[in-house]
């Protein structure tokens, strides 16, 4: 295809120029994935950078840091159905498929993977289950979310075959999580993650962060200001994980700001912590902004 020929990304498999890289492939099916990627295997080192679409600074972000460790980077584009509770925001899950497809040519991906369905029938008869570690923040709120999540990554990983796994550290839980099923399943895979990007005020970036309206905006903005007031007083002196929450919790009161949970845990086992100065410990916050369920979390083991 040359550079002044148009482009649909509903093309299967079509190739797409982008400037300063040969192609990139927008592909629908599995059949058609393995065989974009077969002389790549053994061969070169394949990153996999799985998103939900709609694509923001903070996924390109992580797409950057994948073209950097490996010779072949794909994107998978799915809002996957497993993860969504019956009363979540599936259907209005934002999407803008045109959108991704230009930011991932720009960003120089050679696969964008776009299937319409990841499981046989519409549903997966066979899934993965995550113990304990799903137990708490989002998973106590969410229930069966990370078996959705799980059970998505694992299909994608044995499709796929990647070397590398990008995944961003606003997900917290979920990057912890995805670590511990890679090391339980003795996948070959190295789980590498990316720093949360944010908005001028903090804010983390989000594609549910379209739903807020501009007064819920400037509230929204005070959810990293209460991570940061904690980290503050960690650094200052207050040790104690419930002192600490409380602190940050009178602060978002005044800004009217009810959160769904604001904890201290440790970072690799999500375990409830009483005390900072042991294991390394981060703050998770999620709260609901008018019709945005937002999330967040920072680490406090520097200021322990």
């Amino acid at each position: 295809m040359t550079s002044g020929e148009k482009s649909s990304p509903n093309d299967i498999g079509q190739k797409h120029s982008v400037s300063g890289y040969v192609t990139v492939n927008f592909v629908k099916t599995t059949t058609e994935l393995r065989r974009h990627l077969a002389e790549s295997h053994g061969r070169n080192r394949i990153a996999l950078v799985p998103t939900m679409g709609c694509l923001h600074e903070g996924h390109l972000s992580l797409i950057r840091k994948a073209r950097k460790l490996a010779d072949t980077v794909v994107v998978s584009i799915y809002v996957n159905p497993l993860q969504f509770g019956p009363d979540e925001d599936f259907a209005s899950y934002p999407r803008n498929p045109e959108n991704d497809a230009a930011a991932c040519k720009a960003e120089g991906v050679d696969i964008i993977f776009h299937p319409d369905n990841l499981y046989p029938n519409g549903h997966p008869k066979v899934r993965l289950t995550v113990q304990e570690m799903s137990d708490c923040l989002c998973g106590s709120h969410r229930p069966g979310h990370f078996d959705g999540v799980a059970t998505a990554v694992n299909i994608l990983f044995n499709i796929i075959r990647p070397d590398i796994a990008v995944f961003g550290e606003k997900d917290w839980q979920q990057l912890a999580i995805i670590k511990r099923m890679v090391a339980d399943l003795h996948l070959p895979i190295d789980i590498v993650s990316g720093k949360t990007v944010r908005e001028t005020d903090g804010l983390a970036m989000s594609s549910r962060n379209r739903y807020l309206n501009e007064h819920e905006r400037k509230l929204a903005g005070s959810i990293f200001s209460s991570l940061q007031l904690m980290a503050e007083n960690a650094k200052k002196s207050d040790k104690n994980c419930k002192s600490l929450c409380k602190i940050a919790k009178n602060y978002l009161k005044m800004n009217k700001i009810d959160p769904e949970y604001l904890e201290i845990r440790h970072a690799c086992t999500l375990e409830r912590l009483e005390r900072l100065g042991g294991p390394p410990a981060r703050a998770f916050i999620a709260a609901k902004v008018g019709n945005a369920r937002l999330i967040d979390n920072i680490s406090l083991e520097d200021n322990t």
